[in-house]
């Protein structure tokens, strides 16, 4: 079972499934404002951009559009946590701004 590391807390979750709905489980938000707001998982809002330490699949195409439009910027290395599957350990971290694209 793979765990996700995220603000202090430890979870453990099945191979395969989602990292924004592991973290909406657990209590935890990838998201610095409400969910209300956020475009539930479907990849086009940029709210739960997170950075991420470990191995998760390539961006799809729908994660690599959004996050090449701004407030975000391909170059900053952020995923959105509702297109990545977690399949290993990782370390989430979520930065500073609406869409958590304050990176510096």
């Amino acid at each position: 079972m793979p765990t996700v590391t995220f603000e202090g807390e430890q979870v453990e979750c099945d191979s395969g499934v989602c990292l924004r709905s592991v973290l909406l489980d657990a209590g935890l938000s990838p998201h610095n404002g409400p969910t209300a707001l956020s475009c539930h998982g479907l990849g086009t809002c940029g709210t739960c951009a997170v950075e991420i330490e470990g191995t998760v699949a390539e961006p799809t195409a729908r994660e690599r559009a959004r996050l090449g439009f701004p407030p975000h910027a391909a170059d900053r290395g952020l995923r959105l946590a509702c297109q990545v599957r977690v399949t290993d350990d990782l370390t989430v971290t979520k930065h500073d701004g609406f869409w958590g694209h304050r990176t510096e």
